[in-house]
């Protein structure tokens, strides 16, 4: 027996098994359950969508020998003759190889003529945009007042290019893009049924490239098992779609909040290796981009099941939402300008680059700023020290911490740390610093801040800087004392309140409030120090 595409074998039979066009589904079936049945509807969308499939399963509604119904019965010759594309009383037309008036008009002559087989016939006109305006003009009439035994059912991508005079005369559906989250459910039952192994991720990325078609995800769904061998993987997949692993975009994003371009080069590198479009991968990036802006704009519409959750929010407290936004335009931008560099490697190497240029400063380097300004020193150089010649020790103890009123405040700042792993150090408060564990306890809502390898690191800086071995344990619970960023947030907001008391009583501005009844924009001052 040939083998039947899974396109064609799990097209939908009746409106139940329908996916992701609930809206007309609905209309239809309370029109047909009432018989309020309309003489011409017009289905348009994009392609893949059920344009064709609708206007079957309508044709089956309306010639089904059990009667109209919203529920065809799918065994009566009727049904299984418009199933198998033999039913003479449906009549399939493509616009797009038969434009000419002529043809039309042939067509439009058999309508006065009653149905051979069934109740009613059905004219199902594809792509009836293609249609030329003489074409048009001809079937306008008919099109106005049909015999009722007629029914006419257009489908088309475009719209925009149909006559309004034909417009007005057609109940008018506009089918959907399918949700990727749809597309992947009804490939999982698919597979399932078909009883072939696969892997979730696979088929969230057929998918999104499907770009909301289901006769797409299905062709390349065909393409995967056949790629597979029978199997549908995340790696076979990836590689049959040329798409960039995930993991390759967070690297990056991570590599730029800890300000290290060497990781950035390094991705790039890795991503040349293995031959994987650089234009895909800022595309990508942008996308990835935009979910981050989401989950920063937006929390809660990240959904518990997304498998990156823990991941997306990260990097977004690890950013401000102003750069998000420069970000994506760069990545965008960087796509555009791939053709016109020396190669893609470089168009790609270059826009990293250009993140990494016009990233923020971190949470510690704008502490150290507002701290050496309020006590009037000059910045720290950042230069790397020279090399010693003699080997230092393997340890440099530091001064002695009093351990019964330790100052986590001043401990964070002394730490050489920097990224994710300072932010989790000043959203901590110290419970208890003994000889061998330092307990912190982090608040719930930054439980994002405690992915690997922050904590290690932290352990880390702060064994080097005591100088003895130290476990570091993190409990989850509200903070009772003050932490680092808290108190930063408080001292910012104070100097900010002293700049506004002090704008407000200046002269001049208490003049120019009093005399042209002015106010003051407190969110365009900022304090000095």
């Amino acid at each position: 027996m040939s083998y039947q595409v899974l396109a064609r074998k799990w097209r939908p039979r009746n409106f139940s098994t329908l996916v992701g066009q609930e809206h007309v589904v609905r209309a239809l079936t309370h029109a047909l359950s009432e018989q309020r049945l309309h003489h011409a509807y017009l289905f348009t969308g994009t392609r893949g969508v059920g344009k064709t499939t609708i206007a079957r399963i309508l044709a089956k509604s309306l010639n089904c020998e059990t009667g109209i119904t919203a529920t065809p019965c799918g065994t009566c010759s009727a049904c299984q003759e418009i199933d198998s594309g033999r039913f003479v009383d449906l009549l399939e037309v493509d616009a797009a190889t038969n434009t000419r008036v002529d043809e039309m008009r042939q067509l439009l002559e058999n309508a006065v003529y009653a149905p051979t087989r069934g109740r009613f016939k059905v004219y199902v006109i594809d792509e009836v945009h293609m249609l030329s305006n003489s074409a048009f003009n001809a079937m306008l009439k008919t099109l106005e007042e049909p015999p009722e035994h007629v029914k006419f059912i257009l489908a088309t991508t475009d719209p925009q290019k149909i006559p309004v005079t034909v417009l007005s005369r057609c109940l008018q559906f506009n089918l959907k893009q399918m949700p990727a989250a749809a597309i992947t459910r009804h490939l999982a039952h698919i597979l399932e049924a078909e009883g072939i192994s696969h892997e979730a991720v696979a088929l969230a990325l057929i998918a999104r490239s499907a770009a909301g078609s289901m006769r797409d995800a299905l062709s390349l769904l065909d393409q995967a098992i056949a790629h597979g061998a029978g199997k549908v993987e995340e790696g076979q997949v990836r590689a049959m779609l040329g798409t960039v692993d995930q993991d390759y975009l967070f690297a990056i994003l991570e590599a730029l909040a800890a300000g290290d371009a060497s990781a950035m080069l390094a991705v790039a590198a890795d991503l040349g290796s293995r031959s994987l479009s650089f234009a895909a991968a800022l595309q990508e990036l942008a996308a990835l981009l935009t979910r981050i802006q989401v989950a920063q704009s937006v929390p809660a519409a990240i959904d518990d099941e997304e498998p990156e959750r823990e991941r997306l929010l990260a990097i977004a407290a690890a950013f401000a939402p102003e750069f998000i936004q420069l970000a994506y335009q760069i990545a965008l931008v960087g796509r555009s300008e791939l053709p016109a560099a020396p190669d893609e490697y470089a168009g790609f190497v270059m826009t990293l680059l250009r993140l990494h240029t016009f990233r923020p400063s971190t949470v510690a380097d704008v502490v150290a700023v507002e701290r050496q300004r309020s006590a009037r020193i000059p910045p720290a150089k950042t230069e790397a020290p020279p090399v010693a010649m003699a080997a230092p020790p393997a340890i440099q103890p530091r001064p002695p911490v009093d351990a019964q009123n330790p100052d986590w405040g001043a401990i964070v700042e002394a730490l050489p740390l920097s990224g994710l792993t300072r932010a989790l150090a000043q959203h901590c408060e110290l419970r208890r610093l003994d000889d061998d564990e330092c307990l912190l306890r982090l608040a719930p809502a930054q439980t994002h801040l405690q992915m690997k390898p922050n904590p290690e690191r932290l352990q880390q800086a702060l064994t080097e800087y005591f100088g003895r071995p130290l476990r570091v344990r993190i409990e989850l619970a509200a903070n009772e004392t003050e932490t680092p960023a808290a108190a930063v947030d408080r001292e910012r907001q104070g100097r900010q309140e002293r700049a506004v008391a002090a704008i407000e009583r200046d002269p001049f501005v208490r003049d120019a409030i009093e005399s042209l009844d002015a106010s003051v924009v407190e969110a365009s001052i900022k304090p000095l120090a």
